[in-house]
């Protein structure tokens, strides 16, 4: 974590704790594939506001949020979605291809809450059956640094 506050008080925000945030991952959990979407209700669509595979999952680019198993367990439950196989992927995620493309076959979507809504999800992918129930609880710990990121990406973007 002192990594993580180190890059909060570097200069180059929001970058440099979006970094940060994927090392925090990447040493809490693993992850072959990160991402973080922001939920945007208006548009209704979730928008990629990092990421550590730009040429697969550019910033900036957005899904249909779609009414799904996913939507309950994420964004109405406030829970940690995962699937530990490339057919629970694909039961829910339209690019699942793309994700096996890249040797990702499990998954979890941590939802970042603030304020009683999900604001945003940090995404996480890697092998089939990489997300134990151990992993799971250990990414718990990842929600605060991510509402931290989040609202440190929401303030450098105004109006953007």
């Amino acid at each position: 974590m002192t990594d993580f506050m180190q890059a909060l008080a570097a200069k180059g925000q929001p970058d440099q704790t979006f970094e940060a945030l994927a090392q925090l991952v990447q040493d809490t959990i693993g992850v072959k594939l990160f991402t973080t979407m922001v939920i945007d209700r208006d548009r209704n669509v979730a928008r990629r506001n990092f990421t550590n595979m730009p040429d697969a999952y550019p910033v900036s680019g957005e899904k249909p949020r779609h009414k799904n198993r996913w939507t309950d367990i994420v964004e109405d439950q406030h829970k940690t979605f995962v699937a530990n196989s490339i057919e629970e992927i694909a039961d829910v995620f339209p690019d699942y291809e793309l994700i096996q493309s890249l040797g990702c076959e499990s998954c979890i979507n941590v939802p970042v809450t603030i304020d009683g809504q999900v604001i945003g999800t940090l995404n996480c992918l890697h092998e089939a059956g990489h997300y134990t129930p151990e992993r799971v609880r250990a990414a718990d710990a990842l929600k605060m640094p991510g509402a931290v990121a989040f609202l440190l990406h929401e303030k450098y973007n105004q109006g953007a």
